[in-house]
């Protein structure tokens, strides 16, 4: 298992940018617009971290405001989004965290990407490491499973 990144929501990406970036000098590594999700991806290392696959990041998520220009107001832990981590083989993961008694929230139906949560209900990241993996049951017949 390898720690990818901890995502956090942001309601105004200039003034994230200015902390982060300026006054905690984290180094910007990429970053994606997604004109149909309308939202933009940020994702920010510590100097000397910026190279390689798998180097810890923080990832900044704007979600864009609406037509009316309101965005969206996070309450109760709603900025923070999920701590990642690229596995081996997702189908085994997902089986060993089942074996744990974890329900898996968001099961890897795609071959990819699967959601747990831990016992205070933060939203846990399993990706796949490398090319998804071939659909397989019984994960592509699960249905998700509340929210992650």
């Amino acid at each position: 298992m390898k720690y990818l990144h901890t995502m956090v929501r942001v309601t105004d990406l200039d003034a994230s940018m200015k902390f982060y970036r300026d006054a905690l000098g984290m180094v910007e590594v990429r970053r994606s617009e997604h004109e149909a999700g309308r939202f933009t991806l940020v994702y920010l290392a510590a100097p000397g971290n910026e190279a390689g696959k798998y180097q810890p990041q923080v990832e900044l998520t704007y979600n864009w405001p609406d037509a009316d220009g309101k965005s969206e107001q996070y309450s109760g832990g709603r900025n923070f989004g999920h701590l990642a981590f690229a596995v081996p083989d997702i189908y085994a993961a997902c089986q060993r965290l089942l074996d744990h008694g974890v329900v898996v929230v968001r099961p890897p139906r795609d071959g990819r990407m699967a959601f747990v949560r831990s016992p205070d209900l933060i939203s846990v990241e399993l990706l796949q490491d490398g090319p998804a993996l071939a659909a397989a049951e019984p994960w592509i017949s699960m249905p998700n499973i509340g929210g992650w």
